[in-house]
This record gives structure tokens, C-alpha cells and sequence, in this order.
């Protein structure tokens, strides 16, 4: 087997797709492209840009080989997407975007055949947050699709299979409440075969496989040598959750941070999900179920700063810590702990700073992740990924309302990639005998959460 310095990451998040090169000896990113993931919105329904995506990466690959070296190829991608395939390995359908609200339409019906939450884990969404209803739907209004489609894959899936010409669905995609997936009993589950996709869907390989070579096109396109191995690919809250898995001891949780806020739990309390409240299984790399919850935090962080000018100062956030200063739950009511409510200021809104506004904000998302760790039962040291490791207000009221040690990872600007790397490079020696600092909170934040959480209640 080839050795392997470098890995090229294709990383496509619902906000920005990016393709990293990643130094395999210091599992660090060492050059980045990216660009946004804008939705189509012609056509028959809105949609994802897959040409332009690929038309990215294979340009990003080409110039990342040339600037560092290009010696694996591994793929993670957001959840709740599935791609359907025709005949000749194209697209049979256009990739319907999960935030389309298109499968609410078909509600009733498809929770007639949808499986229970004790079979799959999986909460039931709107929106076409379970990829079940999103392939439902789309049966439902173009007759003909079924008899179009050759095979269903998995979204991180579908560009390795573009990559390698190999396709496969893979756990940890399957296992995001997709409804398509028995995470106990480790198969497809029931709704397969009610969805009439019984013999459609790729063959299941873990995160890790390795499925061929870059196919000659690519190799053509992009610069690559001939050999070079294709990975699996894995669901972006597995690829922050991967490498914890690999260097540290439960009981701990991991927390991945950006459009979505996702925390799962390893080796946690004992706890009775509630489907009602945005709690799942997750599937991780190594194929056993993780408790886990969510909410779309960088969605709520953007609807509520985005666009604000000023910077958050000492003043502004002990402002807003002793006049008891609440953003209470939900700006964005789709998804989380408390979908469905109407969230707002505990005060006039034309009384806050803009500071004092981002200083609420962060201590609105610590707090609605605590709230997501508890659900879970959520144990040992709290680690959090992404853009949220570099906030310290959140950081110190997460800690303050867990009552347990919070560990910034900030080895990259996202844990998605490095995860993703890891799985080109075999076994991983690491950190697991860090011990986290005791947790010594400002009573100030405890008061603080203590009185959010009685408002919220």
C-alpha cells in the first residue's frame, strides 16, 4: 500500500463545500478551497448544485495536488441527503434540498408506512429532514422516477462513487435519521422495502473501506496518479466524532458546531430518548448507535447577528449576565429541544447593543447545548468542534450549565475534515490519557443558566 502524506477532503457542509488537503503527520489542514453551497431553486423543486460542486472539487483537486501533493481522497458530506441514481450512473432526479418543505405535503401519508422510532432512531422531521419522506415524495410526484432509479446512495457516498466509480452506502449516513436504517440490528430497515427500493440500494461498507482507485476521468482532470485510493467517506458529525473515538476513553461527548449544533454522547448515562424533542441515534464509524441531539445554531447565531456592526465588549456581556438578559428559545422552530415554540428577548428588543445582543446569543447556544447534552445523558468532558470552540462566552456558560469540562478543538477550523482524513490512515495514536482541568465555573454563569432554564420552563 502506497504511503500516504497528504489526504485531499472533499467536505460538503449545507452552508460552504470545501476540498482540504490534510498533513496526515500532523492531522492538520494545510490548504483549503471552498466555495458556497447555494440552492437551485429552477427546476422542479430546489436542489443542490452538483455540477458546480463537481466541476469544484475537480478543479480544487487539481490545484491542491499541484500545490502540496494529492496521495488519498476521502469525503464527508451533511445529512439527510440521498441521490438518486438511473440506469447509467446519473442523476435520476435532481438532489432535492432538505430544507424544501415540499415532503410536508405528503405528511399523513407517509407516516402511515414510516417505522417506528424503536426500529429506527429516528425522529419524525419536517421539511425533508428524514430522507425516507424526501424519496417518498419525490416517488409520489414524478410517476415515472421508480423506474428510473437503479440505486440510492448515501450523500458522502455519491462523490466517492463519482471519484472511484464504486458505489456504496455507508452507516453513519444511513443511521442519520433517515428512516432507512435499523441501527440495532445493523441493516436497512423496513421502509425499504415499503418505498418499493428493496434491491436499489448500494451495498453497505464501513466509513473506512477503501473502494478503488480514482477512475481514469478523474485521474485525466485533476492530475492525480493513477493509484490513488478512494475512501468511503463518512456523515460530517461521525467525521468530528471519529477521531475522539480513536484517542480518547469514555465517558465523554463531542459537540460539532456550525450550521447545525449536533452533540453526541459516548459511553454516557442511560437514558429514554425523546423523539419530540430533535434526541436521535446516530450511527458512528464503527457502526454502533450513539445517542445524540441537535438544533440548527449557526442558523439561529446568523438570523439573530448577522449583519451586526460593533464589537462585543467586557461591558456588554456583564450587562447582559446581571440584568438577567434571556434569548429564550426557538428562533428556529423546525428543528431541536423546543421546536414548535416561538423564542424571542426577555426584554425590548430596541434596548439591547449590538454587543449586548452577540453576548446574549452566545449564552443562548451554550445553553440550548447544555440542554442537548442532558437529553442525551451526556457524561465525562465535553469537547466541542467548529466555529463555536472559538467562542469563549460560550464556551465558559457551556461549561457553567454542563457542570462539566469543556475542551475547545482547535486543530482546525472544523473537525469534519480531519475526521474524514483519518479514515486513509488506518489506526492513530493519540491523546486519550488527557485529563480535562476541573471545572471551576463563575457562580455568576451558574445563576445565570439556572435562571434561563426556569424561564424556559
Amino acid at each position: 500500500m502506497k504511503e500516504i502524506h497528504t489526504v485531499g477532503v472533499i467536505d460538503i457542509g449545507k452552508t460552504n463545500a470545501k476540498v482540504a488537503a490534510v498533513d496526515a503527520r500532523l492531522l492538520k489542514e494545510v490548504a483549503v478551497r471552498t466555495r458556497p453551497n447555494t440552492v437551485l431553486r429552477e427546476g422542479p423543486y430546489p436542489h443542490y448544485g452538483i455540477d458546480g460542486h463537481w466541476a469544484f472539487i475537480l478543479q480544487s483537486l487539481r490545484d491542491l495536488n499541484e500545490e502540496v501533493g494529492l496521495d488519498a481522497l476521502s469525503v464527508t458530506t451533511h445529512g439527510a441527503c440521498v441521490v438518486l441514481l438511473d440506469g447509467e450512473g446519473g442523476l435520476a432526479a435532481p438532489v432535492l434540498d432538505y430544507e424544501h418543505d415540499g415532503p410536508d405535503s405528503l405528511t399523513a401519508a407517509y407516516d402511515a408506512i414510516r417505522p417506528a422510532f424503536a426500529e429506527t432512531g429516528s425522529p419524525r422531521l419536517g421539511m425533508g429532514l428524514n430522507a425516507g419522506a424526501q424519496i417518498f415524495w419525490q416517488l409520489d410526484r414524478d410517476a415515472g422516477l421508480k423506474d428510473r432509479v437503479r440505486q440510492v446512495l448515501t450523500y458522502p457516498q455519491y462523490w466517492s462513487f463519482r471519484l472511484s466509480g464504486v458505489a456504496a452506502n455507508e452507516v453513519t449516513s444511513l443511521g442519520c435519521h433517515t428512516d432507512l436504517w435499523d441501527p440495532n440490528a445493523g441493516r436497512y430497515s423496513t421502509l425499504v422495502e415499503s418505498l418499493g427500493l428493496a434491491g436499489k440500494m448500494a451495498p453497505v461498507r464501513l466509513a473506512g473501506d477503501c473502494l478503488g482507485p480514482v477512475t481514469e476521468a478523474v485521474r485525466k482532470a485533476t492530475g492525480l496518479a493513477a493509484d490513488t485510493p478512494v475512501y468511503c467517506g463518512i456523515h460530517d458529525s461521525n467525521a468530528s466524532l471519529y477521531p475522539h473515538l480513536r484517542r480518547r476513553e469514555a465517558p465523554f461527548s463531542v459537540v460539532s458546531t456550525g450550521t447545525w449544533v449536533i452533540a453526541l454522547s459516548i459511553g454516557g448515562k442511560p437514558v429514554t430518548l425523546d423523539p419530540e424533542r430533535d434526541t436521535l441515534i446516530n450511527v458512528n464509524a464503527l457502526g454502533y448507535p450513539v445517542p445524540s441531539a441537535r438544533f440548527m445554531g449557526g442558523r439561529e447565531f446568523e438570523l439573530v447577528c448577522g449583519g451586526l456592526e460593533g464589537e462585543l465588549t467586557d461591558a456588554d456581556w456583564d450587562q447582559v449576565l446581571r440584568e438577567k438578559v434571556f434569548l429564550l428559545p426557538a428562533i428556529e422552530q423546525r428543528s431541536g429541544p423546543f421546536q414548535g415554540r416561538k423564542g424571542g428577548w426577555s426584554v425590548p428588543e430596541d434596548q439591547l447593543t449590538p454587543g449586548m445582543r452577540k453576548a446574549a446569543v452566545s449564552f443562548y447556544l451554550a445553553l440550548m447545548t447544555a440542554e442537548c447534552l442532558r437529553m442525551i445523558g451526556a457524561d465525562g468532558p465535553v469537547i466541542v468542534e467548529g466555529p463555536f470552540a472559538r467562542n469563549e462566552l460560550y464556551r465558559s456558560m457551556l461549561e457553567a450549565a454542563a457542570g462539566r469540562p469543556v475542551i475547545a478543538e482547535g486543530s482546525s477550523a472544523t473537525g469534519t475534515s480531519i475526521g474524514a482524513a483519518m479514515l486513509a490512515l488506518g489506526q492513530v495514536s493519540g491523546d486519550a490519557t488527557v485529563v480535562a482541568a476541573q471545572v471551576l465555573a463563575d457562580p455568576v454563569l451558574i445563576d445565570y443558566a439556572r435562571a434561563w432554564r426556569s424561564a424556559v420552563n
